[in-house]
Protein backbone atom coordinates (compact mmCIF):
# COMPACT_ATOMS: atom_id res chain seq x y z
CA UNK A 1 0.00 0.00 0.00
CA UNK A 2 0.54 3.58 -0.57
CA UNK A 3 0.16 5.77 2.27
CA UNK A 4 0.46 9.45 3.52
CA UNK A 5 0.26 10.24 6.83
CA UNK A 6 -0.67 13.93 8.01
CA UNK A 7 0.84 14.52 12.01
CA UNK A 8 4.06 12.33 10.89
CA UNK A 9 6.19 13.60 13.15
CA UNK A 10 4.12 12.99 16.46
CA UNK A 11 4.11 10.53 18.42
CA UNK A 12 0.27 9.37 17.39
CA UNK A 13 1.20 9.36 13.90
CA UNK A 14 4.63 8.89 13.96
CA UNK A 15 5.02 5.36 15.43
CA UNK A 16 2.50 4.21 12.56
CA UNK A 17 4.23 5.19 10.11
CA UNK A 18 7.34 3.36 11.00
CA UNK A 19 5.27 0.15 11.93
CA UNK A 20 3.72 0.54 8.29
CA UNK A 21 7.11 1.12 6.35
CA UNK A 22 8.90 -1.63 8.24
CA UNK A 23 6.35 -3.95 7.02
CA UNK A 24 7.26 -2.66 3.28
CA UNK A 25 4.34 -0.30 2.92
CA UNK A 26 5.49 2.93 1.16
CA UNK A 27 5.10 5.83 3.67
CA UNK A 28 5.09 9.49 3.44
CA UNK A 29 3.66 12.54 5.53
CA UNK A 30 3.61 15.92 6.48
CA UNK A 31 3.63 17.94 9.71
CA UNK A 32 3.13 21.81 10.68
CA UNK A 33 6.23 21.37 12.85
CA UNK A 34 8.77 19.15 13.73
CA UNK A 35 8.26 16.45 16.44
CA UNK A 36 9.32 14.13 18.50
CA UNK A 37 9.71 11.39 15.24
CA UNK A 38 11.25 13.76 13.21
CA UNK A 39 14.88 11.83 13.52
CA UNK A 40 13.37 8.25 13.79
CA UNK A 41 11.65 8.79 10.02
CA UNK A 42 14.72 10.24 8.77
CA UNK A 43 17.06 7.79 9.95
CA UNK A 44 14.37 5.04 8.37
CA UNK A 45 14.81 7.03 4.97
CA UNK A 46 10.77 7.66 5.46
CA UNK A 47 9.85 10.92 3.17
CA UNK A 48 7.81 13.65 4.98
CA UNK A 49 7.48 17.48 5.03
CA UNK A 50 7.80 19.81 7.77
CA UNK A 51 5.81 23.16 7.16
CA UNK A 52 2.69 24.69 5.76
CA UNK A 53 -0.14 21.47 5.21
CA UNK A 54 -1.43 23.54 1.84
CA UNK A 55 -1.60 20.46 0.09
CA UNK A 56 1.38 21.04 -2.06
CA UNK A 57 3.32 17.79 -0.57
CA UNK A 58 0.54 15.61 -1.37
CA UNK A 59 -0.08 16.42 -4.65
CA UNK A 60 3.70 15.87 -5.38
CA UNK A 61 3.68 12.62 -3.40
CA UNK A 62 0.60 11.70 -5.09
CA UNK A 63 1.76 12.55 -8.67
CA UNK A 64 5.37 10.55 -7.94
CA UNK A 65 3.38 7.36 -6.81
CA UNK A 66 0.72 7.45 -9.84
CA UNK A 67 -1.61 7.34 -6.86
CA UNK A 68 -2.09 6.72 -3.15
CA UNK A 69 -4.09 3.97 -1.28
CA UNK A 70 -4.62 6.66 2.21
CA UNK A 71 -4.74 9.80 3.57
CA UNK A 72 -4.20 9.00 7.28
CA UNK A 73 -4.63 11.97 9.64
CA UNK A 74 -4.55 12.65 13.49
CA UNK A 75 -8.01 13.62 15.34
CA UNK A 76 -6.66 17.31 15.84
CA UNK A 77 -6.62 17.74 11.50
CA UNK A 78 -9.62 20.44 10.75
CA UNK A 79 -12.28 19.24 8.88
CA UNK A 80 -11.09 22.24 6.29
CA UNK A 81 -7.79 21.21 6.33
CA UNK A 82 -6.24 21.70 2.45
CA UNK A 83 -4.54 18.16 2.52
CA UNK A 84 -7.64 16.65 3.81
CA UNK A 85 -9.88 18.00 1.08
CA UNK A 86 -7.17 17.54 -1.43
CA UNK A 87 -7.42 14.12 -0.70
CA UNK A 88 -10.50 13.57 -0.85
CA UNK A 89 -10.95 15.71 -4.44
CA UNK A 90 -8.28 13.05 -5.41
CA UNK A 91 -10.34 10.14 -4.43
CA UNK A 92 -7.86 9.04 -1.52
CA UNK A 93 -8.88 6.59 1.03
CA UNK A 94 -9.23 9.08 4.52
CA UNK A 95 -9.31 7.87 8.08
CA UNK A 96 -7.49 8.09 11.22
CA UNK A 97 -5.23 5.36 12.23
CA UNK A 98 -7.69 3.40 13.91
CA UNK A 99 -9.11 3.02 10.22
CA UNK A 100 -6.00 1.91 8.78
CA UNK A 101 -4.13 -0.17 11.92
CA UNK A 102 -7.02 -2.82 12.25
CA UNK A 103 -6.26 -3.24 8.22
CA UNK A 104 -2.58 -3.71 9.03
CA UNK A 105 -2.88 -6.18 11.85
CA UNK A 106 -5.12 -8.44 9.75
CA UNK A 107 -2.69 -8.16 6.84
CA UNK A 108 0.40 -9.17 8.58
CA UNK A 109 -1.80 -11.95 10.81
CA UNK A 110 -1.09 -10.22 14.40
CA UNK A 111 -2.39 -10.88 17.50
CA UNK A 112 -3.03 -7.89 19.26
CA UNK A 113 -1.72 -6.70 22.87
CA UNK A 114 -3.56 -3.73 23.60
CA UNK A 115 -2.55 -1.47 26.52
CA UNK A 116 -5.39 0.21 28.04
CA UNK A 117 -6.54 2.79 30.93
CA UNK A 118 -6.74 6.44 31.64
CA UNK A 119 -3.41 6.53 33.26
CA UNK A 120 -0.14 4.44 32.59
CA UNK A 121 -0.71 3.39 29.01
CA UNK A 122 2.30 4.89 27.48
CA UNK A 123 5.01 2.92 29.90
CA UNK A 124 2.85 -0.27 30.27
CA UNK A 125 3.15 -0.38 26.45
CA UNK A 126 6.82 0.26 26.81
CA UNK A 127 7.60 -2.22 29.86
CA UNK A 128 5.76 -5.12 27.82
CA UNK A 129 7.37 -3.97 24.45
CA UNK A 130 10.98 -3.94 26.76
CA UNK A 131 10.16 -6.99 28.42
CA UNK A 132 9.71 -9.41 25.22
CA UNK A 133 12.75 -7.73 23.33
CA UNK A 134 14.66 -8.47 26.33
CA UNK A 135 13.79 -12.13 26.86
CA UNK A 136 14.13 -13.43 22.92
CA UNK A 137 10.56 -12.48 21.96
CA UNK A 138 10.02 -11.05 18.76
CA UNK A 139 7.27 -8.42 19.02
CA UNK A 140 5.87 -5.79 16.91
CA UNK A 141 4.96 -2.51 18.17
CA UNK A 142 3.58 1.16 18.42
CA UNK A 143 4.80 3.28 21.67
CA UNK A 144 2.95 6.64 22.28
CA UNK A 145 6.24 7.99 22.64
CA UNK A 146 10.04 7.87 22.01
CA UNK A 147 12.42 5.58 23.85
CA UNK A 148 16.13 4.74 24.68
CA UNK A 149 15.83 1.10 23.32
CA UNK A 150 15.27 1.81 19.59
CA UNK A 151 12.10 3.23 17.68
CA UNK A 152 8.54 4.43 18.47
CA UNK A 153 7.37 1.66 16.11
CA UNK A 154 8.35 -1.37 14.28
CA UNK A 155 7.53 -4.57 12.91
CA UNK A 156 9.18 -7.87 13.02
CA UNK A 157 8.47 -9.87 10.31
CA UNK A 158 8.73 -12.84 12.93
CA UNK A 159 6.69 -11.87 15.16
CA UNK A 160 3.45 -12.97 16.26
CA UNK A 161 2.37 -10.19 18.47
CA UNK A 162 1.49 -6.66 18.23
CA UNK A 163 1.84 -4.10 21.50
CA UNK A 164 -0.26 -1.23 20.82
CA UNK A 165 -1.60 1.56 23.11
CA UNK A 166 -4.81 1.64 23.01
CA UNK A 167 -6.22 5.19 23.43
CA UNK A 168 -9.84 5.57 24.53
CA UNK A 169 -9.75 9.42 23.19
CA UNK A 170 -11.58 9.69 20.25
CA UNK A 171 -12.92 6.20 21.36
CA UNK A 172 -9.77 4.93 19.30
CA UNK A 173 -9.61 1.53 21.08
CA UNK A 174 -13.24 0.54 20.08
CA UNK A 175 -11.90 -0.09 16.73
CA UNK A 176 -10.06 -3.15 18.03
CA UNK A 177 -10.32 -6.83 19.13
CA UNK A 178 -7.68 -7.08 20.65
CA UNK A 179 -6.25 -10.77 21.65
CA UNK A 180 -5.12 -9.67 25.05
CA UNK A 181 -5.86 -6.10 27.09
CA UNK A 182 -4.22 -4.62 29.78
CA UNK A 183 -5.85 -1.96 31.15
CA UNK A 184 -3.79 0.07 33.86
CA UNK A 185 -5.95 2.08 35.42
CA UNK A 186 -9.79 4.05 35.36
CA UNK A 187 -10.91 7.58 36.16
CA UNK A 188 -13.12 9.58 34.16
CA UNK A 189 -11.66 11.83 31.86
CA UNK A 190 -12.04 13.99 27.81
CA UNK A 191 -15.50 15.40 28.92
CA UNK A 192 -15.61 16.59 25.77
CA UNK A 193 -16.11 13.10 24.15
CA UNK A 194 -17.65 10.90 27.21
CA UNK A 195 -20.19 13.56 28.65
CA UNK A 196 -20.89 11.46 31.73
CA UNK A 197 -18.71 9.40 33.31
CA UNK A 198 -20.94 6.44 32.52
CA UNK A 199 -20.27 6.87 28.96
CA UNK A 200 -17.13 6.55 30.02
CA UNK A 201 -16.70 3.17 32.00
CA UNK A 202 -19.65 1.93 29.31
CA UNK A 203 -16.92 2.43 26.34
CA UNK A 204 -14.20 0.74 28.73
CA UNK A 205 -16.94 -1.88 29.11
CA UNK A 206 -17.30 -2.38 25.90
CA UNK A 207 -13.63 -2.84 24.83
CA UNK A 208 -13.80 -5.13 27.61
CA UNK A 209 -16.28 -6.83 25.32
CA UNK A 210 -14.33 -7.15 22.20
CA UNK A 211 -11.24 -8.46 24.13
CA UNK A 212 -10.31 -12.47 24.20
CA UNK A 213 -8.68 -11.67 27.18
CA UNK A 214 -8.47 -8.70 29.80
CA UNK A 215 -6.10 -8.19 32.89
CA UNK A 216 -7.26 -4.87 35.22
CA UNK A 217 -7.12 -4.03 38.88
CA UNK A 218 -10.15 -5.16 41.11
CA UNK A 219 -10.51 -1.66 42.37
CA UNK A 220 -11.14 -0.31 38.69
CA UNK A 221 -14.16 -3.11 37.29
CA UNK A 222 -16.82 -0.49 39.67
CA UNK A 223 -19.34 -3.42 38.54
CA UNK A 224 -19.12 -1.86 34.75
CA UNK A 225 -17.34 -5.84 33.87
CA UNK A 226 -17.99 -9.15 35.46
CA UNK A 227 -15.09 -10.65 37.98
CA UNK A 228 -13.47 -13.56 37.54
CA UNK A 229 -15.79 -15.64 37.38
CA UNK A 230 -16.02 -14.96 33.55
CA UNK A 231 -12.77 -17.30 31.88
CA UNK A 232 -11.47 -14.00 29.77
CA UNK A 233 -10.76 -11.73 32.81
CA UNK A 234 -8.01 -11.95 34.77
CA UNK A 235 -8.02 -9.61 38.10
CA UNK A 236 -5.16 -8.37 39.44
CA UNK A 237 -4.86 -7.51 43.48
CA UNK A 238 -1.42 -7.36 45.03
CA UNK A 239 1.99 -5.88 43.35
CA UNK A 240 4.45 -7.93 42.78
CA UNK A 241 7.04 -7.08 45.56
CA UNK A 242 9.82 -8.69 43.54
CA UNK A 243 10.15 -5.31 41.44
CA UNK A 244 12.48 -3.05 42.65
CA UNK A 245 12.30 -0.49 39.77
CA UNK A 246 11.66 3.45 41.25
CA UNK A 247 8.08 4.35 41.45
CA UNK A 248 5.02 2.89 43.05
CA UNK A 249 3.12 3.24 39.71
CA UNK A 250 6.19 1.58 37.80
CA UNK A 251 6.00 -1.57 40.13
CA UNK A 252 1.80 -1.55 39.56
CA UNK A 253 2.65 -1.62 36.03
CA UNK A 254 5.77 -4.18 35.68
CA UNK A 255 2.97 -6.09 37.36
CA UNK A 256 0.66 -6.19 35.05
CA UNK A 257 3.28 -6.99 31.90
CA UNK A 258 4.29 -10.26 34.24
CA UNK A 259 0.89 -10.83 34.17
CA UNK A 260 0.12 -10.83 30.83
CA UNK A 261 3.46 -12.66 29.62
CA UNK A 262 2.54 -15.46 32.33
CA UNK A 263 -0.91 -15.47 30.31
CA UNK A 264 1.03 -15.44 26.93
CA UNK A 265 2.91 -18.83 28.18
CA UNK A 266 6.05 -16.93 28.96
CA UNK A 267 7.15 -18.31 32.31
CA UNK A 268 10.09 -17.24 32.53
CA UNK A 269 9.55 -15.20 35.25
CA UNK A 270 12.64 -14.50 37.10
CA UNK A 271 14.00 -13.36 33.50
CA UNK A 272 10.83 -11.28 32.96
CA UNK A 273 11.24 -9.62 36.43
CA UNK A 274 15.05 -8.69 36.01
CA UNK A 275 14.49 -7.28 32.53
CA UNK A 276 11.73 -5.13 34.13
CA UNK A 277 13.45 -4.00 36.98
CA UNK A 278 15.98 -2.97 34.15
CA UNK A 279 13.31 -0.65 32.13
CA UNK A 280 15.16 2.77 31.16
CA UNK A 281 12.28 4.29 30.88
CA UNK A 282 10.29 6.84 28.03
CA UNK A 283 10.25 10.11 26.33
CA UNK A 284 8.54 12.58 28.76
CA UNK A 285 7.95 10.05 31.65
CA UNK A 286 10.35 10.78 34.36
CA UNK A 287 12.50 11.45 31.80
CA UNK A 288 16.09 13.16 33.42
CA UNK A 289 17.13 16.05 31.34
CA UNK A 290 19.78 17.22 33.50
CA UNK A 291 21.10 16.36 37.15
CA UNK A 292 17.99 16.56 39.24
CA UNK A 293 16.28 17.79 36.65
CA UNK A 294 13.26 15.79 35.14
CA UNK A 295 10.41 16.17 32.60
CA UNK A 296 6.99 14.36 32.36
CA UNK A 297 3.36 14.32 30.84
CA UNK A 298 1.44 13.81 33.60
CA UNK A 299 -1.30 16.29 33.93
CA UNK A 300 -4.15 14.36 36.09
CA UNK A 301 -4.34 13.84 39.26
CA UNK A 302 -3.79 10.72 39.94
CA UNK A 303 -0.92 11.36 37.56
CA UNK A 304 0.90 13.99 39.31
CA UNK A 305 0.18 11.89 42.40
CA UNK A 306 2.09 9.22 41.08
CA UNK A 307 4.70 11.12 39.73
CA UNK A 308 5.14 13.41 43.01
CA UNK A 309 5.51 10.29 45.12
CA UNK A 310 8.26 8.99 42.63
CA UNK A 311 10.20 11.82 42.93
CA UNK A 312 9.91 11.67 46.69
CA UNK A 313 11.43 8.33 46.35
CA UNK A 314 14.33 9.01 44.56
CA UNK A 315 15.01 12.49 46.19
CA UNK A 316 14.71 11.09 49.70
CA UNK A 317 17.57 9.37 50.19
CA UNK A 318 19.63 11.83 48.37
CA UNK A 319 18.52 14.70 51.10
CA UNK A 320 16.51 16.62 47.92
CA UNK A 321 13.77 18.58 48.30
CA UNK A 322 11.32 17.89 45.53
CA UNK A 323 10.01 21.36 43.59
CA UNK A 324 7.06 20.80 40.98
CA UNK A 325 6.84 23.08 37.58
CA UNK A 326 3.11 22.33 36.93
CA UNK A 327 1.92 22.93 33.03
CA UNK A 328 -1.76 22.37 33.26
CA UNK A 329 -3.44 20.49 30.07
CA UNK A 330 -6.98 21.92 28.60
CA UNK A 331 -8.65 24.28 30.36
CA UNK A 332 -12.13 22.28 30.13
CA UNK A 333 -10.70 19.18 31.99
CA UNK A 334 -9.41 21.98 34.81
CA UNK A 335 -12.93 22.44 35.28
CA UNK A 336 -13.46 18.55 35.26
CA UNK A 337 -10.58 18.04 37.98
CA UNK A 338 -10.01 21.12 40.16
CA UNK A 339 -11.24 19.73 43.32
CA UNK A 340 -9.40 16.65 43.14
CA UNK A 341 -6.36 19.34 43.50
CA UNK A 342 -6.67 19.23 47.18
CA UNK A 343 -4.81 15.78 47.72
CA UNK A 344 -2.49 15.81 44.99
CA UNK A 345 0.61 18.14 45.51
CA UNK A 346 1.27 16.68 49.01
CA UNK A 347 4.52 15.36 48.46
CA UNK A 348 5.75 18.53 46.73
CA UNK A 349 7.74 21.09 48.40
CA UNK A 350 7.08 24.10 45.92
CA UNK A 351 5.34 24.48 42.88
CA UNK A 352 5.74 26.77 40.32
CA UNK A 353 1.97 26.69 38.22
CA UNK A 354 2.34 28.10 34.64
CA UNK A 355 -0.78 29.02 32.42
CA UNK A 356 -3.57 25.74 31.43
CA UNK A 357 -2.10 24.86 27.66
CA UNK A 358 -4.93 25.36 25.55
CA UNK A 359 -6.25 23.04 23.11
CA UNK A 360 -7.66 24.40 20.19
CA UNK A 361 -11.21 22.93 19.21
CA UNK A 362 -11.36 20.66 22.07
CA UNK A 363 -12.31 23.75 24.67
CA UNK A 364 -15.94 24.78 25.48
CA UNK A 365 -16.77 28.73 26.28
CA UNK A 366 -16.48 29.19 29.97
CA UNK A 367 -13.71 31.44 30.92
CA UNK A 368 -9.97 30.26 31.63
CA UNK A 369 -8.91 29.39 34.70
CA UNK A 370 -5.88 31.17 35.98
CA UNK A 371 -3.26 29.71 37.75
CA UNK A 372 -3.99 31.83 40.51
CA UNK A 373 -8.13 30.55 40.88
CA UNK A 374 -6.80 26.82 40.66
CA UNK A 375 -3.89 27.11 43.17
CA UNK A 376 -6.32 27.80 45.98
CA UNK A 377 -7.85 24.38 45.34
CA UNK A 378 -4.33 22.63 46.38
CA UNK A 379 -3.68 21.38 50.18
CA UNK A 380 -1.19 24.04 50.67
CA UNK A 381 -2.01 26.95 48.56
CA UNK A 382 1.04 29.11 49.94
CA UNK A 383 3.66 26.72 48.70
CA UNK A 384 2.79 27.24 45.01
CA UNK A 385 3.69 30.21 42.99
CA UNK A 386 1.63 31.39 40.02
CA UNK A 387 4.55 31.76 37.14
CA UNK A 388 5.50 32.14 33.11
CA UNK A 389 8.15 30.41 30.85
CA UNK A 390 10.82 33.24 30.76
CA UNK A 391 13.79 34.16 32.20
CA UNK A 392 12.41 34.51 35.82
CA UNK A 393 11.33 30.59 35.71
CA UNK A 394 14.72 29.36 34.38
CA UNK A 395 16.38 31.31 37.29
CA UNK A 396 14.31 30.00 40.02
CA UNK A 397 14.63 26.36 38.68
CA UNK A 398 18.80 26.54 38.78
CA UNK A 399 18.04 28.41 42.40
CA UNK A 400 16.50 24.85 43.66
CA UNK A 401 18.69 22.65 41.82
CA UNK A 402 21.62 24.58 43.77
CA UNK A 403 19.83 24.54 47.05
CA UNK A 404 19.42 20.89 46.34
CA UNK A 405 16.18 19.78 45.00
CA UNK A 406 14.98 17.32 42.39
CA UNK A 407 12.73 19.44 40.28
CA UNK A 408 9.85 18.00 38.08
CA UNK A 409 8.17 19.65 34.96
CA UNK A 410 4.89 18.21 34.42
CA UNK A 411 4.15 19.55 31.08
CA UNK A 412 0.73 18.09 29.75
CA UNK A 413 1.08 20.74 26.73
CA UNK A 414 3.87 21.16 24.92
CA UNK A 415 4.98 24.66 25.80
CA UNK A 416 6.25 23.73 28.98
CA UNK A 417 8.71 20.90 28.45
CA UNK A 418 9.83 22.37 25.05
CA UNK A 419 11.04 25.26 27.03
CA UNK A 420 13.06 23.31 29.29
CA UNK A 421 14.64 21.57 26.87
CA UNK A 422 15.52 24.38 25.15
CA UNK A 423 17.53 25.16 28.51
CA UNK A 424 19.22 21.84 28.61
CA UNK A 425 22.54 22.58 27.72
CA UNK A 426 22.59 25.81 30.57
CA UNK A 427 21.25 23.62 32.95
CA UNK A 428 24.18 21.10 32.14
CA UNK A 429 26.50 22.78 32.44
CA UNK A 430 26.20 24.91 35.15
CA UNK A 431 25.28 21.16 37.11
Amino acid sequence: MKIYLSGISGVGIGPLAEFAHDAGHAVFGSDIASGQINRELTEKGIGFHIGPQDGAYLQQVYDEQGGLDWFIHTSALPPDSPELLLAQKLGIKTGKRDTLLPILIEEHSLKLIAIAGTSGKTTTTNMMTWAMLQTGVPVSYLNGSTVPYGYAGHYDPKSEYLVYECDEFDRNFLAYHPYLSLITSIAYDHAEIYPTEEEYYDAFKQFVNQSKTVIHWRDDSRGYWPEESESNVIIQDFIDERFTLKGAVNRKDATLVLSAMRTLGFDHVDEIIAALNAFPGTGRRFEELAPNLYSDYAHLPEELLALLQKAREVGDPQGLKVALVYEPLQNMRQYQIRDQYNKTFVNADRIFWLPTYLIPGREDDRPVLTPADLIQYIDDPSKATPAELNDQLFADVKALLDDKYLVVIAAGGKTGDKFFREHIDEFNRES
